[in-house]
This record gives C-alpha cells, structure tokens and sequence, in this order.
C-alpha cells in the first residue's frame, strides 16, 4: 500500500474541500491515488469537485491580442500580485502577447525576437528578472482563428488593456456585420468566463474526461441501491445534464437561460454565423502556491492516526 503523507492528504483536502479524515480515508481506499480518490469522494456525495478542482495560485497576467481574423491569448506569470501592477511588467506582457501573434507554441514564442532588441523574448525575459528581481514563466498561449468572420476578445479583470487574470477568445465564423458579430462574439466570451466549458462540442470533449465522468455517476448511481435497469436511466440522463454543464454550444446562454448558447448565435445573427472556437485561460488555473499554515493540522491528524 502507498504511504498516505501529510502533503498528499493536505492537496486532496484542498481541491475537494472534504474534512482531513475522510480525505485521509479515500486515499487509503484508493491506494494514494489522488484523482481517483476525488472520483471516489464524489461517489460517496462527499465532495462537489468538478472537473475544474485545481487550485488557482499563481500570479501575473494573462494577455490578449487580436489581428485581423486571428487572435491569441499569452499566460505570463510571476511571483507575486504586486508585479503584476507594474507598469514595466504589464508592458512586458503586452508587448510578448503581441508577439505571440506570428508564433504557434510556447517553444516558437521564446525563440522569437523582442521587439526590445534585447534578443529572443527568453532573452527578454530573462533581463526582465533581473531587473525586476522576481522569477517570471512565460507559460502558455492559445490561437484562435477563423477564415471568414471575428475572432472576440474578452478580459474580466482588466488591469489594463487587453491584460487581466481571465482571458477569453471567441471564434464567430460566418457573413454578418463585423461589429454586430464582434458583440455577438463578446458576448460569449463573457459566458465563457463565467462558465469555464471543457469544450465547444460533444464531439470535442476529452473521451478520459467523459468516461471518468461516466464511472463517477455509475458509482454514484450504485450507491443508491437501485435496480440496474433503472440506474442506467439514471447515468443517461446524468450523462445528459453533464454535457449541458461543460459543452459550450449546449450550455443555457447566462444573459438567457431559457435557450442554449448555439441557440443565441443563431437567433442573433439569423443563421448566417456560429461560434467555431474558442480558448480561456485562468490565471494560474492548476497552479499550486506553497502554503504554510498547515502545521498544526499535520499535527493532529498524525496523533489521531
């Protein structure tokens, strides 16, 4: 059997929110198994963790750009809150997003000139801590693209333009007025950051991420002690509910519950555009910052082993 350490106990009790025991409990049923013992807590109808439990805990900035009929979102981070309201700091930040407008990854990014001069962007950044005295990660980027239509912008947060904590990017593609498919397109964008979907389609969606869905509501139907045949009603009609809560084109659209996102677009612009993409980047999203308040608890659960 796996050895159930205090750290291991501490970061399942922090993404699901559960007391220390029974997180202690689910890893010692799960042999240390961090996600399964999340999909286990679940089953039992101890913890609401969804698919989204990681902690957000890093800072910095996420950036946004957009050019023509393409656009991008960057995830620069630092240390601490307070470089990310540096001035020096948030134009780094700008001017890398703005870059990352000709590259296609991360590695093509760093590689590319700054507009500084100061060599590639790794380069850049590399100056950059050593003026600023704090460690920086360029670490991630997204591109959106359509070839007839917009691609929206949106960032919730905003400390300055096109910089904030959540970024959002919304692919509108079809005929229409370029500024009424904008709105139409920020629009969702805004629902995006307020819902957070795993993907645009059912057809898009993670086939790990729907089967591990799938176990969890079969364990949870099980728990029940329902016959079978009623339990499979049970997991289709859950497996429903779940596709309407994480795919995009399915989700009730939040400025009108009553009809679907899909629904939205195609009444807003007459049938003659849908939204083919997007991307969402929360900052720090599945980042872990060290904490240290956690001694005395450590303490306890160790005596009461």
């Amino acid at each position: 059997m796996a050895e159930i350490t205090a750290s291991l106990v501490k970061e399942l009790r922090e993404k699901t929110g559960v007391g220390m025991m029974d997180c202690k409990k689910a890893l010692a049923e799960n042999n240390g198994d961090l996600e399964a013992s999340i999909d286990w807590l679940r089953a039992k109808g101890l913890s609401k963790a969804a698919k989204k439990a990681d902690r957000v805990a890093a800072e910095g900035l996420v950036g946004v750009a957009v050019e023509g009929t393409t656009g991008v979102l960057v995830e620069l981070n630092a240390e601490t809150d307070f470089v990310s309201r540096n001035e020096q700091f948030q134009a780094a930040a700008s001017a890398i997003t703005k870059i990352a407008l000709g590259a296609n990854d991360v590695e093509e990014l760093s590689a590319k000139p700054a507009h500084s001069g100061e060599g590639s962007v790794n380069d850049f950044l590399t100056n950059l801590i050593a003026t600023i005295g704090e460690n920086m990660a360029l670490r991630r980027m997204a591109k959106v693209s359509v070839s007839n239509g917009v691609v929206a912008p949106y960032i919730h947060s905003a400390v300055s333009d096109g910089l904030g904590r959540i970024g959002v990017l919304v692919g509108v593609e079809g005929e229409g007025d370029v500024a009424s498919l904008t709105d139409i397109g920020r629009k969702v964008a805004m629902h995006v950051a307020a819902t957070g979907p795993l993907a645009l389609s059912s057809d898009d969606l993670d086939p790990a991420v729907v089967e591990r869905e799938r176990q969890v509501q079969i364990d949870t139907a099980r728990e029940s002690g329902k016959p079978e045949a009623v339990i499979e009603k049970m997991i289709e009609g859950r497996m429903r509910k779940f596709e309407e809560e994480v795919v995009l084109l399915k989700q009730p659209f939040v400025m009108n519950p009553d009809q679907t996102v899909a629904d939205f677009v195609k009444e807003a612009t007459g049938g003659k555009a849908a939204v083919t993409g997007f991307a969402i980047f929360k900052l720090g999203e599945g980042i872990e910052k060290k904490e240290d308040d956690f001694a005395a608890e450590v303490a306890s659960m160790t005596q009461g082993a």
